[in-house]
């Protein structure tokens, strides 16, 4: 009597586990998986779990994670829980491409199968259910880091292997990839034109700040100011005075500086990115332990030697954080600034917005987030190796 109380007992272990299962169950079961159209025009109809061919493939590991939550959560049962939900992830992203393809040898070359609220309220729930097994596996952010990543390899296998290639994004894709290429050249170019001015302003005036405490106040007061303008308005604003300069300097027309296109997104972007840089580069410095600066002082070390000696290496993880801060924020921004003709993803998203194009609208949101999480995890990853070798 007292084992079966136990076993009543062990998942309230994992109470997000458990909640996490819940509601992927029922979002497997009542929401539709797949939304099958005649073509890109037609709202289309909604395909159920129970609809789509070998969807029983995702009972063996969605049956094992519920079993797994009446064991005691050890290390053998969170790995096999995590490569439970890994399996599940690839599974259901792998019964998308395959009913794309059998839905598009029955119809028309012109039919669209997508993915649907099932389909996306499943792969959220079983990446936060990875998260939370991961956590419970090791307290090591590194590693935590790691196995995060790795999640994503059977999914990019799947999607190379062109296994997807029948589902209406990479048809969009394959329809538009010159666009596509370039949108992603002119949203990497926005982002290196900002984050290497704005480091070649925050990096002299944060140290500049650090010396001189008393012009802190002034100085981030106004950079607060800038960052609460929103950034359709200073986009806005930056238009009438750059056209002004290029109609009374033609020369300036001539280096691309005009109302519209690049020139104002990256002098909005630089300004927005100033805030956060400037920030971490003082708190960075003010970080470092006044007993190590004394040491250097010491040793004969001159102000330049011990700034590049002691104070860099001890403010970098500081100053990353900043920095992975303001690139995610850049790349995040760089598409509103698609509204004053600068381009980018931006420009597929609206384009796909007016045209009530949803696919569209994923084709530019998704590589979005996609560089967001790829740069995010990488600056994660320096910081922790720099911290590991601090340590």
């Amino acid at each position: 009597m007292q084992i079966s109380r136990d076993a009543i007992r062990r998942p309230a272990q994992q109470p997000v586990a458990l909640l996490l299962l819940t509601l992927l169950s029922l979002a497997l079961v009542a929401l539709p998986f797949l939304n099958f159209a005649p073509n890109r025009l037609v709202a289309g109809e909604p395909l159920m779990g129970w609809q789509i061919n070998r969807f029983g493939l995702l009972l063996l590991p969605l049956v094992t994670l519920w079993l797994l939550l009446w064991r005691p959560p050890g290390r053998a049962t969170l790995i096999v829980a995590l490569l439970m939900a890994e399996l599940m992830l690839a599974a259901i992203i792998w019964l998308s491409g395959h009913q794309a393809t059998l839905l598009s040898q029955q119809g028309s070359r012109l039919a669209r199968t997508s993915f649907a609220s099932g389909l996306w309220c499943s792969g959220a729930l079983i990446l936060l259910l990875i998260t939370d097994q991961v956590r419970q596996l090791t307290p090591n952010r590194l590693a935590q880091l790691l196995l995060n990543l790795q999640v994503w390899l059977l999914p990019l296998l799947l999607l190379f292997s062109g296994q997807l290639a029948d589902l209406s994004l990479l048809k969009e894709y394959a329809n538009r990839h010159a666009v596509f290429d370039a949108a992603l050249s002119r949203h990497l170019t926005l982002l290196a034109g900002t984050v290497l001015p704005a480091l070649m302003i925050a990096l002299p005036l944060g140290v500049m700040l650090f010396r001189r405490p008393g012009w802190q106040g002034s100085v981030f007061g106004v950079l607060n100011v800038i960052q609460t303008v929103p950034s359709v308005a200073l986009f806005g604003l930056l238009i009438a005075p750059l056209a002004g300069l290029a109609q009374h300097f033609p020369w300036l027309g001539d280096w691309g500086i005009s109302g519209i296109g690049m020139a104002p997104a990256l002098i909005a972007l630089v300004l927005y990115a100033l805030l956060p840089l400037v920030r971490s580069v003082v708190v960075g410095l003010q970080q470092v332990p006044h007993e190590v600066r004394e040491s250097a002082r010491g040793t004969g070390m001159s102000g330049w030697q011990q700034f590049i000696a002691v104070d860099v290496p001890l403010a970098l993880p500081v100053w990353l954080a900043g920095l992975r801060v303001v690139v995610v924020q850049t790349l995040g921004m760089a598409v509103v600034a698609a509204l004053i003709g600068a381009g980018g993803f931006g420009a597929i998203i609206f384009q796909g917005l007016l045209s009530s194009a949803l696919d569209l609208v994923l084709l530019g949101v998704i590589p979005v987030i996609a560089l967001a999480v790829v740069i995010d995890a990488l600056f994660r990853l320096l910081i922790s190796l720099l911290e590991r070798k601090d340590d």
